[in-house]
């Protein structure tokens, strides 16, 4: 059952790397991509279908797996989403920017394999929620305001990582309303951070530089989640020497695609669009 849990996981995170460089091919050189503009566009909504298929991949291969064997196979979505995404555009991805991929994935699957197993149900009151949505908003809000002084990289990871930090508040949100009980208050608010997260996500995506998106996003996400878990839910966070250094891996790996990976504009996609 093990071996099923990975290839399921596996196929899982092709499925969202897929939909991820659908999505991102659709948004990239819009100034402000509406949602509502990119819902009229079938590739951008197939691109979302292939995410949910994804997750849920996923959450069947958790139900046949460890946890530490189900978990790795999913951060392969960032080696499967630029060779994606690059093609799509036209174009084959560069080696220093699959190998600096690469060093992200090792750093995040260190990080995802030492944070502890949670025990016990959660519970969050009222307060924590308001907590959690005012956290995770201010940060965000930060974000997304220094991003626009940065550079088109350095705007990409922003935007990115503001719109992981939302997710990540989203899944904490879940979380609590599967494992202490459902709320209706909850089932509610659960909307607004997973709304706000997709629209920075496509701010991020039509900047240009979708292996920086992808990787920031694929980094915030799960530390934001341990971090408000920590907080909000006094679980424990891993300790040591490792923790560190995984975290100074995927902070390397991100420079290091900050800096190879290539700006991809409108102009990327009139070779895939054919000539009357």
């Amino acid at each position: 059952m093990t071996v099923l849990a990975a290839v399921i996981a596996l196929v899982g995170s092709l499925f969202f790397a897929l939909g991820a460089a659908l999505q991102q091919f659709e948004a990239v050189g819009t100034a402000k991509p509406g949602l509502l503009a990119l819902l009229r566009r079938p590739r951008w909504l197939l691109g979302g279908a292939s995410i949910l298929a994804g997750g849920g991949l996923h959450i069947v291969a958790l139900g046949l797996g460890p946890l530490t064997v189900v978990q790795p196979m999913g951060v392969a979505s960032l080696l499967f989403a630029l060779p994606l995404a690059a093609t799509l555009h036209g174009r084959r991805p560069a080696r220093n920017e699959l190998a600096a991929a690469g060093v992200v994935a090792i750093g995040l699957i260190g990080l995802v394999l030492l944070v502890p197993e949670s025990e016990g149900p959660t519970h969050l009151g009222p307060d924590g929620v308001l907590t959690l949505l005012a956290v995770a908003g201010i940060a965000a809000v930060l974000l997304w305001a220094g991003s626009k002084a940065a550079s088109p990289a350095g705007r990409a990871a922003l935007l990115a990582t503001s719109s992981g930090v939302l997710y990540g508040a989203t899944a904490t949100l879940v979380r609590v309303l599967v494992d202490g009980g459902w709320n209706w208050w909850y089932l509610l608010a659960l909307p607004v951070p997973a709304l706000l997260a997709l629209v920075m996500l496509q701010r991020a995506y039509a900047v240009g530089h979708f292996g920086v998106s992808f990787a920031s996003l694929q980094i915030t996400d799960p530390l934001t989640a341990v971090a408000f878990g920590a907080l909000l839910l006094g679980e424990p966070l891993p300790t040591g020497i490792l923790p560190v250094v995984a975290a100074l891996l995927t902070a390397a790996g991100t420079v290091a695609l900050a800096r190879t990976s290539p700006l991809e504009t409108h102009r990327d996609r009139e070779p895939l669009v054919p000539t009357p």
